[in-house]
């Protein structure tokens, strides 16, 4: 949750590399979080605006120290959450709703509402979007946005209401906002909205018939340019962005390839009009560095994000606690919308340390997951993972990493490279060209690097540990529509005989589990291969 703006020195002529990625810094501001309901997750568009304002005054302010003279500035790249919604007025330019954030989960019934309308169901929406029908997308919440807030209808009604993922409303403001502002978007966030056909590279009619879209649609998402920041611009190239979430991308190259264990197919990057779209299998983990988060406002047990590394570093093992952090349900490999964040494997032993290391494994053993699930599908196995995103100056995060995984992590020496490669697009854009991104231009970037430091089977032993732990976590929610059964259930109860309520109540709970066949938890192992 952190706004980052790059700032450089001269020269930045001809190439980008090593040199030219140690003369950036950057400015970031945190950005608030709102949690007004369990499940729900909010964030203030204008907050977020105005942080851009500050990092923009910030960086000017750096540059000028630099002796660098601003009307010099050639182009701005913007980086963001991709699938955060935000719905507001082309008239006023205010934000009709707060901004409804990627881990938001209050469309689960909006979800299920949307699976009876499509044809296909899941099929028919992964083979336009390379995506699942989930709570995590842009379309399900700009359809709960409709469905549910008065100010969109009637802005809508009144053909005032603009929709963008969070590019498009600091483009728009920026660039004029009611006043002739722009309302666009890119190829990579586009991609992130469920209504984006990623063959044909437009806007699916069908899809946009069944949320009812008939908004305007008019950059790269952060993911995207974390890749790029990487510059793994090479087929079969890969990295991994430690963030509020986790986020593992590979890039396929020209070819869009659909994952048949959990991974999501998405664009990676299209960098200039005329230039031929890249694609990338995505494994994405919805709880990364919102456990230390959570840990801190939540529990209170550090004051600080950075003394995590402190308490884990005084224990050195979790001493048998697990903790799996399904906050908002299970993502990638999983897409589990049931589960929920447990802590087991606790005796009175365990303290604040053992909590702290395990946050941390938590975070390593779902890279893990994610991983083996890019190893299958692409068949080659990584033989190292390169790394970025801000908890990677965590040293202890970066080993258990390397020991969970068994292969090295390589770090690069500017680990916002989320921010790098937005920074990286704008240099290189059409008609700006202060330098170019063609792979016989660019030279390595300084790494550091974290070997494995435990052996094989100690590896094994703690992941397999793990995915007991992952089991426990599901099941925990039942859907809407099951809790609303059972509520016209004991109504119904409530007229019959005492006797002849008994002997249906077993009948109808028999035949319930007879029809199902398995419960929540029995289908999840199967599904997912858990003996």
């Amino acid at each position: 949750q952190f706004l980052s703006i790059p700032t450089a020195a001269p020269p930045l002529t001809g190439v980008f590399n090593s040199k030219t990625a140690e003369l950036l810094s950057h400015h970031q501001v945190e950005i608030k979080q709102e949690f007004p309901r369990e499940g729900w997750v909010e964030q203030d568009p204008k907050e977020i605006l105005q942080s851009v304002y500050e990092c923009i005054e910030k960086t000017c302010e750096k540059l000028g120290q630099l002796n660098i003279d601003i009307s010099n500035i050639k182009a701005i790249g913007v980086s963001n959450q991709r699938e955060t919604t935000v719905v507001w007025d082309k008239l006023t330019g205010e934000p009709l709703y707060n901004a409804v954030v990627w881990l938001d989960l209050r469309t689960q019934s909006t979800v299920e509402n949307l699976s009876k309308r499509i044809p296909g169901n899941n099929n028919f929406v992964k083979s336009k979007t390379g995506l699942p029908l989930s709570t995590y997308f842009s379309a399900v919440k700009l359809r709960w946005l409709l469905d549910n807030v008065r100010k969109v209808q009637r802005a809508v009604e009144e053909d005032r209401a603009l929709f963008g993922t969070i590019d498009s409303w600091l483009i728009w403001s920026l660039t004029g906002g009611a006043n002739g502002g722009v309302h666009c978007t890119d190829v990579t966030n586009a991609s992130r909205t469920m209504l984006f056909n990623i063959h044909s590279l437009e806007w699916d009619k069908e899809l946009c018939d069944v949320v009812y879209c008939h908004l305007c649609f008019q950059c790269l998402g952060d993911q995207s340019a974390a890749l790029v920041g990487q510059m793994c611009f090479q087929d079969g190239q890969a990295k991994n962005t430690y963030g509020t979430g986790c986020f593992l991308l590979c890039n396929t190259g020209r070819k869009c390839v659909f994952s048949e264990h959990g991974l999501l197919t998405t664009v990676a990057y299209k960098l200039g009009r005329d230039k031929p779209v890249y694609y990338a299998l995505e494994g994405s983990v919805a709880i990364a560095g919102a456990v230390i988060r959570w840990l801190r406002d939540n529990l209170g047990i550090i004051k600080t994000s950075e003394e995590i590394e402190k308490l884990a570093k005084e224990v050195g093992t979790s001493y048998g606690c697990y903790f799996v952090p399904a906050f908002s349900g299970l993502y990638a490999p999983y897409w589990e919308p049931s589960a929920r964040g447990i802590i087991c494997g606790l005796t009175q032993f365990t303290n604040k340390c053992h909590i702290a290391f395990a946050a941390l494994e938590a975070v390593c053993f779902q890279t893990r997951e994610i991983l083996d699930a890019m190893n299958r599908d692409c068949g080659i196995p990584l033989s190292h993972l390169q790394v970025d995103g801000g908890m990677t100056n965590n040293k202890i995060l970066m080993q258990l990493q390397a020991d969970i995984l068994y292969i090295p992590v390589v770090k690069p020496s500017m680990p916002e490279t989320t921010a790098l490669g937005a920074a990286m697009a704008a240099g290189a854009a059409e008609g700006v060209g202060v330098w170019s991104l063609e792979p016989e231009d660019l030279s390595a970037v300084t790494m550091e690097r974290f070997e494995p430091q435990i052996n094989a089977e100690e590896s094994e032993i703690r992941y397999s540990t793990w995915k007991k732990a992952v089991m426990k976590s599901v099941g925990w929610v039942t859907t809407q529509s099951s809790e609303s059964g059972k509520n016209v259930f004991i109504i119904l109860a409530a007229f019959l005989p005492l006797g002849f309520f008994i002997v249906s109540s077993m009948v109808m709970l028999i035949g319930a589990r007879y029809i199902s066949g398995h419960t929540t938890e029995e289908r999840f192992a199967i599904r997912n291969g858990f003996q």
